[in-house]
């Protein structure tokens, strides 16, 4: 699947450059700049949608990384498997007029502009590679890949990163969400703590709704850092009963 830049519509187009608009406006101040020099270095525009084939030649000079073009949310193999290759899955339609303020699946302004800034920054892309070939070892394994789900989305998606002594945002899922971004740093309803391994794998995810805890990593170096511990806090939860809560969920 390739994105057919000439089957947008002005109101694609639009659309982006709302959302684009936005969002700018909201991460004054609160967006990692590594995301704000990201915009700059994969060639982000504000009134019009990348061209994918653009953006990974510019990828391709900074850290090998690839925008890869998929139909919408794929299975967890074929997720995990495309970005321990270097390859971030991304859909290539973006939401109607209509749903600017809420949407159900990740359209492709979550996908590139919440997630392809920060893959010009080494130790992000460590991570995320690292964590996703973790993730490949136990494929089979349902409980372990709920356990690397929330790990993925407490940090990739929703995690908040300290600089120069102020909270900022580095997760796509809050980057790519205004109301989030505000929720995130300045309600008094989540918490917020240190990055902590275990306490994420005993952590479930909320979908429907913003999170009642956010966690704080203080630089890229120290999520890099962590995937040998990752690996090891994860053989020591895969040696106990699978939260109870969850299996029931699944029933």
């Amino acid at each position: 699947m390739k994105q057919q830049y000439e089957n947008y519509t002005p109101e694609d187009h639009q659309v982006w450059s709302i959302m684009y608009g936005k969002q700018a406006e909201a991460l004054v101040g609160r967006a990692t700049e590594r995301f704000l020099n990201g915009k700059k270095l994969s060639g982000f525009e504000p009134n019009y949608i990348p061209r994918f084939t653009d953006v990974n030649q510019r990828l391709a000079g900074l850290t090998g990384w690839q925008i890869y073009e998929v139909p919408g949310i794929v299975a967890d193999d074929k997720f995990f498997q495309l970005l321990a290759e270097k390859k971030f899955p991304a859909t290539t339609w973006i939401r109607k007029m209509s749903e600017l303020e809420y949407i159900e699946e990740p359209d492709m302004f979550h996908d590139v502009y919440g997630h392809i800034p920060l893959l010009v920054d080494e130790h992000y892309c460590g991570f995320l590679q690292g964590l996703s070939k973790i993730a490949l070892k136990h494929i089979n394994d349902p409980w372990a890949i709920e356990l690397m789900s929330r790990l993925y989305w407490f940090t990739i998606e929703f995690g908040l990163i300290e600089e120069d002594g102020k909270l900022k945002i580095y997760g796509a899922g809050l980057l790519s969400s205004t109301g989030e971004t505000m929720y995130s740093l300045n309600s008094d309803v989540p918490v917020r703590k240190d990055f902590d391994i275990a306490e994420i794998f005993n952590t479930p995810y909320i979908k429907e709704k913003y999170q009642v805890c956010y966690y704080i990593i203080h630089s890229y170096e120290q999520l890099y850092n962590s995937v040998a511990d990752i690996e090891q806090q994860l053989d020591l939860f895969l040696e106990k009963e699978p939260d109870p809560d969850w299996l029931a969920a699944r029933k």
